[in-house]
Order: C-alpha cells, then structure tokens, then sequence
C-alpha cells in the first residue's frame, strides 16, 4: 500500500487564540435553554444597531450613482468625500477646515478603521508595547491591541469617578511603554463626554510619553441639547494650541448620526504624519470606499436636518423612558449616545437571562464588555440598554423591565 509524506502542522497566528468570544456570543450562550414568555413579543435592547428609518435621500444618492461600480476606486477616496468630510469636520467642531489630502482618511466604518490603526501604530520591535484602552470599552479596541502584538492595559471607568478616565491611575513605569491610548467619548456604555480639563492631561502625557490618541467619536451626533454639542477631540486640540493634531486621530461615522450602519461608512482625521503611515498600511489592506457608498456619503455629510430629527427622536426616548426604568435601577440621563447604563439589584448575567425568560426582553450585561482589573469588573452589576428601537417599543420594554424588578 503506497504511504504518503505527512502534512507540515498549518501554522495560525498565536495571538488569535488570546481573542475573547464577542459579547454577543457570551449573550447566546448565557440564553441557552431559555424560553421567553410565549405571550410577549421579543424586544431587542442589547445591540447598538440604529433602527431609525434611513432618510431616502441617501438612499437615493446611492442609488443614483450604481455605474460607480465599474471602477476600482482609490483607497484614499474622492477628493469630493475628503472635501465633505473636511467641510464638515469644520462646521461642527468650529475648527479650521482640516487639509482634506492630507488629514483626512475616509474608512469603512469606525470599526475597521480602530482595528486596523493599532496595526500601524504599534511598534513591536520595541518589545512590551501597551494600549491603554477604558474598562468598560468596545472589544476591538482589546483585539486590535493584542493582534499588533500589544498589551491591553484596562483603565477602570467607575461611578464614583464620574465614569471618567483617571489618567492619574496609572503609573510612570507603565505610560513609558505605552504606545497608543484609545478613547471613546461620547462612551460607550456609559455616554461619559471628556470636558476639556481631561483632553489638557491626556495631551500632555502624549507629548511626554509620545504614544498616538485614537479617540473613538462615532457617538458625537446623539445628544440632547442642541446648544450643547459634545467636545471633540479636534476641537479640545485646536482650543489647547495643537492645530496640528499631533499624535491625535479623530474616528466618526454615518452609521449612528445617519441610521446607515449598512453603508459602512465614516472618516479618520487628525495628524498627517500618522495618517500617512495609516493610508499606507490600508493600501495594502484593501479599504477603498465603494464609489456608489461615497456618493451617498458626501450627501450624508452634507445635510444636518435629518441629524437634528434623528437627535430628537431619541431626546423624546430617554426623556420618557429613564425615569421609568430609574424607578428600580440606578441609571440617568447620559451626556450622549443611545445607552442607558443601569445598575442591577442581582447578578447583570442573571438579571439579564431572567428579564429575558419573564419578559422576553433582550439587554446586555455589562460585565460582558470589561474586563478584571486591579480586582473588579467594573462591568458587573450593569446592564447596558441601547434605545434603539422604535419609541413605543422602548416604552413597553421600560414597562415590562418594571414588572420584572417588582418581581426581584
């Protein structure tokens, strides 16, 4: 019988094997087995998946600009959607219109563009590299960080800080290695916005340490005072006297302002230096832009009344659903975003499997998006509730979550 030469072992990248499950695979697992009320229909709060209708225009824009599809396009974009983007960063963060061929990036979503900037970023020759990241915080920001060969190092957001970044936390010996800190403000879970006092120590520490800012802004446009827009992190930059953006990159997005998560959407903006070794590294990538998608998007950009309705719409929300859900549960207002983040008087895993079974609505417990340090979770014991559905829905699950802590 003739014998064959043994296949050499397929080599995998060992790093993957440190990658979480998402969160939303814990959430499958953790309802395994459950059967919800049969006489109630589900409703889904876990997910920060917009559900408001997509304005027809950008529908159309998309459309309309099909033939689009018979050429490569670039992966540095349009210079019409550079020039959007560039426009817009201006009238809404009040800054000098940034150089839209050289500080302006558009990328397919916020996401890709957060794990791919680690990628560049990291220096792994210099051995220990550190990514400073909040805790609670968007799982990319960890599995970008750990597949550049870096360190996740979690930076506790707490209540009794405000839900704050605390710079100050960490120490001297650790802000030599880092080489990267993500922010994410609004936050998320928390809808925490960094003032201006925060951007100051963190722009220091970078011109002290020299390690790049990736502040995460794809919440920006979901706020509840339109006198009172969120801080940017270019605008806290062009406020200090850094018009250049050293070291800082701005992420955003249509999915959220623009109720398009489909599109796949958004911009990196900031230091030139750093978004040129960022365009290079996406060449290879393979991130260009779908031209029918770019079109759409300069059309986004563009319009602000449909924004303002959106915002409304969730004003109207959480004006109507927090103090129903905060009769039982700890939560407020946030600063922005669509998260009410509310302390559960149980366990956040059972809380959420049980509100589940009983009321067949569908939340995410908190503990699944942080991780232990300096001995807690700061997760546990919330629930993140994303009201993104329509308003009615909203109210019947702030109903129903009432019921079922009557019931604890």
């Amino acid at each position: 019988m003739p014998s064959f030469p043994s296949l050499p072992r397929r080599s995998v990248n060992p790093d993957l094997a440190r990658l979480q499950p998402y969160p939303f695979e814990k959430l499958r697992q953790l309802f395994a087995g459950v059967s919800p009320a049969p006489t109630l229909g589900e409703i889904k709060l876990s997910i920060g998946e917009p559900q408001h209708p997509t304005p027809p225009f950008i529908q159309r824009a998309l459309a309309d600009n099909l033939a689009g599809l018979a050429n490569y396009p670039t992966t540095q974009g349009s210079e019409a959607l550079r020039l959007a983007i560039a426009g817009w960063i201006a009238r809404r963060y009040g800054v000098a219109a940034p150089d839209a061929a050289t500080q302006v990036v558009p990328v397919n979503g916020s996401r890709e563009a957060l794990f791919a900037f680690a990628q560049t970023v990291i220096d792994r020759s210099c051995g220990g590299a550190k990514v400073v990241c909040p805790n609670p915080f968007y799982q990319i920001y960890e599995g970008a960080a750990l597949l550049a060969g870096a360190e996740p190092i979690y930076l506790n957001t707490l209540p009794d800080h405000d839900f704050a970044m605390d710079w100050a936390a960490l120490p001297q010996s650790t802000w030599h290695e880092v080489q990267l800190v993500y922010v994410c403000s609004p936050a998320n879970p928390t809808g925490k916005v960094m003032d201006l006092a925060a951007w100051k120590t963190l722009f220091e520490l970078s011109d002290r340490y020299g390690f790049v800012i990736a502040s995460d802004e794809c919440y920006s446009e979901i706020y509840f005072d339109e006198s009172r827009p969120p801080l940017g992190g270019l605008t806290a930059a062009a406020q200090l006297g850094r018009a250049d953006y050293r070291n800082l990159v701005a992420f955003s997005s249509l999915s959220k302002r623009s109720n398009v998560p489909g599109l796949r959407s958004g911009f990196v903006a900031g230091d030139a230096a750093v978004l040129r070794q960022f365009l290079l590294y996406r060449t290879y990538h393979g991130g260009a832009m779908n031209p029918a998608v770019q079109a759409a998007s300069i059309a986004a950009w563009g319009d602000e009344a449909h924004v303002r309705d959106n915002r409304r719409m969730y004003a109207e929300k959480f004006h109507e659903v927090t103090p129903l859900i905060a009769r039982h549960l700890d939560c407020r207002v946030p600063d922005a975003g669509f998260y009410l983040w509310a302390r559960t008087p149980i366990a956040d895993t059972e809380f959420a499997r049980e509100l589940l079974r009983q009321k067949n609505v569908v939340v995410l417990p908190g503990s699944y998006l942080a991780r232990e340090a300096n001995g807690i979770n700061p997760g546990a014991g919330f629930i993140r509730i994303a009201l993104v559905a329509p308003h009615q829905e909203c109210l019947e699950a702030a109903r129903r979550i009432n019921d079922f802590c009557l019931s604890l």
